[in-house]
């Protein structure tokens, strides 16, 4: 049967730049082998396949593949997805502000705007929030596998971690802009420098930016998951508010950072992150950003 698809840039309102994705309207009667097959047809970093929701009240339940694998949450094709949905149901005239996406993780609640035909935003909130997965690997591993001199890790009392908010990142703080501009991977470092084993996805960061305004730059790689470089990562954002609150120690009430990433890969993404702290606790967190249409078309 013909399949209908749309792709869009997330994480940004430009066509062109941000993280690019592709979301599969009609996928009933795929099973997993077929989802991965039409996945790595697609060659982006994650494709979405949306499904009926299994729960009254909730929009559609969604999975998510990477070239090498399907993840159980992640951050952009959350966005690029409500993002989507609400578009086709601002045309339809059934538009609602907020509404409730099913993932592996759980379900997952989305704040949507429509700004244009083609374009909106999102804020989702975290359906698990940030928890410390295991110790990082040794620095100068962890160094040796981005290429850095073991020196070059680290400022302002930021050390690498690992966290999880659905998937697990090695966060590698990375001391100047410049450092980071110049990452070159050692993959035969890799599996005993990133973690954890099964996840070893490393998004190593800086407080310098290139953009005025924004909280911290940042680089993706999971050469595992069947690319090496990733433009955008709500994700890997997601559990770094487990690493904000850390080492930023932000105080009761309502935060907000935007975290800039892609730049190096010529698409430049915009994540939001918002937190809202009580008692000195993380209470609740949001990933937000923009998504615009960039093709429709048919599998057939």
């Amino acid at each position: 049967m013909a399949r209908r698809f749309v792709t869009l840039d997330v994480f940004t309102a430009t066509p062109h730049a941000g993280n690019p994705l592709a979301v599969v309207l009609d996928s009933d009667g795929l099973d997993t082998a077929a989802m991965q097959a039409i996945t790595r047809e697609f060659n982006l970093s994650e494709t979405v396949f949306v499904q009926p929701a299994a729960e009254a009240g909730h929009r559609a339940a969604i999975r998510i593949f990477t070239p090498g694998r399907e993840l159980p949450f992640a951050g952009h094709p959350t966005v690029g997805t409500a993002v989507l949905l609400a578009l086709q149901d601002a045309v339809a005239s059934r538009g609602s502000d907020v509404i409730v996406i099913e993932e592996q993780v759980g379900a997952v609640t989305c704040a949507v705007g429509v700004s244009g035909p083609k374009t909106g935003h999102a804020v989702f909130t975290l359906p698990r929030l940030p928890q410390e997965a295991e110790p990082a690997a040794a620095l100068p591993l962890i160094a040796g596998a981005l290429g850095l001199d073991r020196r070059e890790i680290g400022f302002d009392g930021h050390v690498p971690t690992v966290f999880s908010a659905g998937v697990a990142f090695s966060f590698v703080p990375v001391a100047s802009l410049a450092a980071l501009e110049r990452v070159r991977l050692d993959t035969m470092l890799w599996s005993q420098a990133i973690r954890p084993a099964d996840q070893p996805n490393a998004f190593a960061y800086c407080r310098q930016t290139r953009d005025a305004g924004h909280a911290f730059h940042a680089r993706m790689f999971a050469p595992t998951l069947g690319f090496t470089e990733d433009p955008a990562t709500g994700a890997a954002v997601a559990a770094f508010a487990g690493v904000v609150m850390r080492f930023e120690r932000p105080g009761d009430g309502e935060h907000r950072f935007i975290i800039e990433q892609g730049y190096e890969m010529g698409r430049p993404s915009q994540i939001t992150l918002e937190l809202t702290v009580a008692q000195g606790a993380l209470v609740s967190a949001r990933i937000g950003g923009s998504a615009v249409v960039i093709s429709e078309g048919v599998l057939l």
